[in-house]
């Protein structure tokens, strides 16, 4: 879904809408769902779930602890799936080399800031930075340096891309923008 010319080159970044996210979502809200039943018919002393017998659990505190969980699932729930209605983190990364100008937007939560809109000047950029951390939780992220400003994350920290296609995702703009790779 990306899209490149000799002189514009567009990257569309995915954001929270990704099959993990309704996995985790949904499992969540079902698990909490679980939580406050068992919760609920522990004080009404009536079993909603045939699963597991309710009525063995004490209301306090078990009971009581079961419905906080409960409903603290349901929070977290909320919160994912409002993330990924409103696909937090989604956008695209435009550089122009007609116009010189590099613009990155990603959406974010709704308000007053929902819409992040960063724009430079091509000849503000150093160079094309690959960020690599080997060992259990893994991370390749690759970023923009620009002078005076600090680096920019062009890729997501969970993407998980192989070592070859972060080298050569950073080796493509590199070559494109004109300028050098950092590797860290």
């Amino acid at each position: 879904m990306n899209w490149r010319s000799e002189h514009i080159w567009i990257d569309l970044i995915a954001g929270s809408r990704k099959t993990s996210n309704f996995c985790w979502a949904f499992i969540l809200f079902l698990g909490s769902l679980g939580f406050l039943f068992v919760g609920i018919s522990s004080y009404l002393g009536r079993n909603f779930i045939s699963l597991f017998p309710s009525p063995q659990i004490i209301f306090f505190p078990q009971g009581i602890v079961m419905s906080f969980y409960g409903i603290a699932g349901l929070f977290i729930s909320s919160y994912l799936w409002c993330t990924i209605s409103w696909n937090v983190g989604s956008g695209y990364d435009r550089f122009d080399r007609k116009e010189g100008i590099v613009c990155i937007f990603r959406w974010g939560f709704p308000g007053k800031n929902r819409r992040i809109l960063l724009q430079f000047l091509m000849k503000d950029i150093q160079s094309i930075r690959i960020e690599v951390k080997e060992g259990i939780y893994a991370r390749r992220v690759l970023y923009m340096e620009i002078r005076g400003r600090g680096a920019i994350p062009l890729t997501r920290t969970d993407e998980n891309l192989t070592p070859r296609e972060i080298e050569q995702k950073a080796a493509e703009l590199a070559y494109f923008l004109r300028v050098p790779i950092e590797v860290f």
